[in-house]
């Protein structure tokens, strides 16, 4: 009589593969000024003290006078209208060439820039393999997080840094392979070997022949761990040990919102936002001053508000470390021509000299083979 197993491979027992390892709280210490400071998830963004000395008032900034937007030829325009039909495969350029210009229209549109430059400091309990370094937990007093020194990037430049807070390393069994250096491998369940994909386990091959693949054993050597049934474990990286300290992560970030002017071109103001323009006005201070006097008092208005919304945001849980607005003067030129009897509007924008066609009179259909 047969044996109903004969010619099967022997499964070992599964091994559950483990969810996230999240380390012990009492793999950390009490440190003072870190009592909030979590592992992984963090503290939060915490506050900066308060300065020792009174901060000087911001000081309005003398505003230019000069608000003439520029002008373009009629050279110009017809010049960017052919470059820009030339560059899509499926619009004839007789539009942009032959087409007669019979108007030419500015707009005075401006953008107002403002600009807050912070830092902020948050902490929290890290673990790395632990790789010989000193273990300097309670040697000293911890430094509270706004008491350590950083030097931070230019201004208005994004910037993250992420320091060992000094006196609070220590020195711990991995709690993921409990200071093993190993874990079961858990593509093969810890058994070093798998199902061969040849036979399927049944050591031969279609046809009764034996399958080499196995040797006939129905099952090969575990390619993820070399047939060892375990592999490094991830979190010491072999090492055992765990150095747990607590981690700065100290975040310097341009905060950056723009006012855009109304203006009746038709041109949506969402073209505007890869173009530049004449620089007007610029200042920079530690807070700054709102502009007033501009000759549309939307902009001047736009500029109160921005201003006191950022001061009031942003000191919160970070440090202003300097403020910058900026108007930039915009050109805008709506150009209308007439071809085949028919008048199409463009649009030419920023000193780049953007075209926008909305509906470009002469296309064809194209496909690509």
């Amino acid at each position: 009589m047969l044996n109903p197993h004969e010619g099967q491979a022997l499964y070992a027992p599964p091994v559950p593969a483990p969810g996230p390892m999240v380390p012990p709280a009492s793999m950390f210490g009490n440190v003072p000024g870190y009592e909030d400071t979590l592992a992984g998830g963090g503290g939060g963004y915490l506050p900066p003290p308060l300065p020792l000395h009174p901060t000087q008032d911001p000081e309005p900034a003398p505003v230019p006078q000069d608000w003439n937007i520029p002008s373009i030829t009629e050279d110009v325009a017809r010049e960017r209208f052919i470059l820009y039909a030339s560059g899509y495969c499926c619009y004839n350029n007789a539009p942009a060439k032959d087409g007669v210009i019979t108007n030419m229209q500015a707009f005075n549109t401006y953008r107002y820039r403002l600009e807050t430059f912070t830092e902020s400091r948050s902490t929290e309990w890290a673990t790395k393999p632990y790789e010989g370094e000193p273990a300097d937990f309670y040697t000293q007093t911890a430094p509270r997080p706004w008491e350590i020194p950083v030097t931070g990037p230019s201004l208005f430049q994004n910037h993250e840094e992420n320091i060992k807070v000094p006196y609070t390393s220590s020195k711990k069994p991995c709690h993921t392979c409990s200071a093993a250096g190993k874990m079961p491998c858990h593509e093969c369940n810890g058994s070093g070997t798998k199902v061969c994909w040849v036979c399927n386990g049944s050591g031969r091959r279609e046809g009764d022949s034996p399958c080499s693949q196995c040797n006939q054993r129905g099952r090969e050597n575990c390619s993820k761990c070399h047939g060892n049934g375990t592999k490094e474990c991830e979190t010491c990286k072999g090492k055992q040990q765990l150095l747990t300290y607590i981690n700065l992560k100290v975040e310097w970030k341009d905060n950056v919102e723009d006012y855009v002017v109304e203006q009746n071109s038709g041109l949506e103001v969402d073209n505007l936002s890869d173009v530049t323009g004449k620089t007007l006005f610029k200042n920079a201070q530690y807070m700054l001053y709102p502009v007033y006097g501009f000759p549309d008092p939307s902009l001047s208005q736009a500029s109160d508000r921005l201003i006191r919304e950022h001061q009031a945001k942003y000191s919160q849980n970070s440090r202003i470390l300097q403020q910058q607005q900026t108007i930039e003067l915009i050109p805008i030129t709506k150009v209308t021509y007439k071809w085949k009897g028919g008048i199409h509007v463009y649009y030419i924008y920023g000193n780049e000299h953007q075209v926008k066609v909305p509906d470009y009179p002469a296309t064809c259909c194209c496909s690509i083979m």
